[in-house]
């Protein structure tokens, strides 16, 4: 059994995140970061971390800052940018500060694929595993009905809700967690631009996803009805200093069970879909740096 205890890292604009290190009972091989998707809490990827102590890793979850309960979103003012900037920047250096003798790798789920490739400190990374980090441009979602409610949710209510409430309500959505303000503001603009935030001239993400040299594995979902095989590309494809693994798990790569964009985290899949990404992670955090 893995032991959980919970921690306040500390971040440099003086914002205290919260995060649960997952330890197993032996000795530590690696330790690997949880970097989770726009509204989704922590809790989410328990069951996987808990996983990967099974085996061997220590494992950092936690939460975005303003992606908590309590009205969070409603008090914190912060985009994907500060996320990147701030929050996975600190986690990454008090992970490795507080395990300075273990390779240091990351999984990234949808934006938290993003930040890794974001983010200065991801040069300190030894492997990581982005899963369903697409570009998440409307002109990717293939079904039309998929489409119109898509762009009816980020183009219109989000901004709305955004600019009127000053955060955006994502339970009363059915999107996750509530979301500060910017997330939502910064997201509608992107959906619009061909490159996604790549296009942002603020965000000069060509040349920061440029700097990282590690080996990256990119898993897309066949059935995720957000991130086709297109989307999820655009983004590792950035990766120019990185080699590059592409994986697309389908149904039958899972029993015949779904998994969608938040399905590869659920039990459902201990069996058959984790073990392809423990492997991976097991094979690089032993290779020679």
């Amino acid at each position: 059994m893995a032991e959980t205890t919970p921690h306040l890292i500390p971040c440099a604009d003086g914002f205290e995140l919260r995060a649960t290190l997952h330890s197993p009972e032996g000795p530590a091989g690696a330790v690997v970061l949880m970097h989770p998707a726009t509204a989704v809490p922590e809790r989410m990827y328990f069951a996987f971390a808990r996983r990967l102590a099974s085996e061997g890793f220590v494992v950092v979850t936690y939460n975005y800052r303003g992606v908590q309960p309590h009205g969070a979103a409603k008090r914190v003012r912060a985009g994907f940018s500060t996320w990147a900037e701030q929050d996975v920047e600190a986690v990454t250096h008090w992970a490795a500060t507080k395990h300075p003798g273990l390779p240091l790798l990351a999984v990234g789920h949808s934006f938290g694929g993003h930040a890794i490739g974001l983010c200065e400190s991801s040069q300190r990374l030894r492997a990581a595993v982005m899963i369903t980090s697409h570009a998440g441009c409307l002109r990717f979602v293939r079904s039309w009905g998929e489409r119109l409610k898509v762009a009816l949710l980020l183009k219109v209510i989000g901004p709305f809700c955004a600019r009127v409430l000053g955060y955006v309500p994502g339970r009363k959505l059915g999107i996750g967690e509530d979301l500060p303000a910017q997330v939502m503001l910064e997201w509608s603009r992107w959906t619009s631009l061909p490159e996604y935030f790549f296009d942002d001239p603020s965000m000069d993400a060509r040349a920061r996803f440029s700097r990282p040299r590690m080996p990256v594995l990119s898993i897309g979902m066949e059935d995720d009805p957000w991130a086709p095989a297109e989307a999820v590309d655009l983004i590792s494809r950035h990766l120019t200093g990185c080699p590059v693994e592409r994986r697309q798990f389908t149904r039958a790569d899972s029993g015949g069970h779904d998994i969608g964009h938040l399905g590869f985290f659920r039990e459902r899949h201990a069996a058959t879909l984790w073990p392809v990404v423990s492997d991976w992670l097991h094979r690089h955090a032993t290779e020679r740096a």
